[in-house]
């Protein structure tokens, strides 16, 4: 169904660019909104980043759209004191901003800047929040977008109309990781061994993420594998460097690497806790949707939030928080994998960032 051209601003209060993985959800989501032929415009603080490639360069961007910064001044860096304040001097100057437009929709993940904002919006939501700001957005907007049924589920049962919210799980430009490197370019590039067996983590080190399970099963990998874990700051892969000696640490490597980077690993791992209600209800995880990209079997915890996406057919699906059982579906992964990979492969088609994009316009005219 084709819907009229719409005038959207999203609306982010993030660093562009950003490490994180938020900034590529961000500028694939306005990609996508601008390929289905709306005009877009991208609102963001002029925060300091450390990054200077150009934007669309560093997120490999081909549809272009308006990215608008505004003078905000920058006191995150003082907690979360300075966090709330840069908050609501950026939601005092979109107001101004906004108010001599006319968007058609207005859209954000940020609860803190929406909740000044008097105009109809709709809220995008990824861990299940709901302080005062959280309350507040909710009952305001237009419609409520969530990456998970468990999201969903959370915000019925706070009291949010059912039909007010759409799941949209998170995506992947599959056009993004059709081509990487051969595995021995990869494994060179990396200094990785062409003679090993890779198993490969990619991702921030801390939270909910499971990391700790992992390295401790790197202890019981078979025979001739070899755990890589890409990503975390530096401070964290020297203390771990040193706790797991045994584990190839290669830091942070930019986003448009990770087809690439990918390609090294004979197996790739997504070992999220099962003791944090994000982890296990909310999270959508954009490094799923890449690691189905890549045709190598995926081991992961088995989580309500991870079977949204995945099962038996497609990854190896292991308890949550157990080393021993990581280590095993890892060894199975290595032995038989290439025919879950193959079904996760054909899965990923239905998550591209353009059939996410469909679906949230298409849900926005619905009354």
């Amino acid at each position: 169904m084709s819907h009229k051209k719409l005038s959207i601003c999203y609306i982010a209060n993030i660093r562009l660019p950003t490490e994180k993985a938020h900034g590529v959800q961000i500028m694939k989501t306005c990609e996508a909104f601008s390929t289905l032929g709306h005009d877009v415009e991208l609102v963001a603080p002029n925060r300091k980043t450390d990054i200077t490639e150009e934007v669309f360069s560093y997120y490999e961007i081909t549809g272009k759209f308006n990215i608008r910064r505004l003078p905000v001044w920058d006191t995150v860096r003082y907690g979360r004191i300075g966090f709330l304040l840069e908050s609501f001097l950026f939601a005092f100057a979109v107001r101004r901003y906004i108010g001599k437009k006319t968007f058609e929709m207005l859209y954000s993940r940020d609860e803190l800047v929406l909740m000044h904002l008097h105009l109809p919006y709709v809220w995008e939501s990824h861990t299940g929040s709901w302080n005062r700001a959280a309350r507040t957005v909710a009952r305001r907007a237009k419609r409520i977008v969530v990456i998970s049924q468990g999201l969903k589920d959370f915000y019925i049962k706070k009291g949010v109309p059912a039909e007010k919210i759409s799941v949209a799980e998170d995506g992947v430009d599959i056009e993004q990781f059709a081509h990487p490197q051969s595995k021995d370019a990869a494994r060179t590039r990396l200094n990785l061994p062409h003679d090993a067996d890779i198993v490969m983590y990619i991702g921030r080190l801390d939270g909910w993420k499971g990391v700790v399970t992992l390295l401790e099963a790197s202890k019981n990998l078979p025979n001739n594998s070899v755990l890589v874990v890409i990503g975390g700051e530096p401070a964290q892969v020297a203390e771990l460097s040193h706790r797991y000696p045994n584990v190839r640490f290669l830091g942070f490597r930019p986003y448009k690497e990770l087809a690439d980077n990918m390609a090294a690993a004979n197996v790739l791992v997504l070992p999220n806790t099962g003791t944090d209600e994000i982890s296990t209800r909310f999270t959508s995880p954009l490094k799923l949707f890449a690691y189905m990209t890549s045709g190598i079997p995926i081991v992961a915890s088995d989580l309500p939030s991870i079977r949204e996406v995945l099962d038996e057919q497609t990854a190896y699906l292991v308890p949550p928080d157990d080393a021993v059982a990581l280590a095993e579906g890892i060894g199975r992964a290595l032995i038989d994998g290439s025919a879950r990979a193959q079904e996760a492969l054909k899965h990923v088609e239905e998550y591209s960032w353009k059939r996410r994009a469909e679906h949230i316009i298409a849900e926005y005219f619905v009354d």
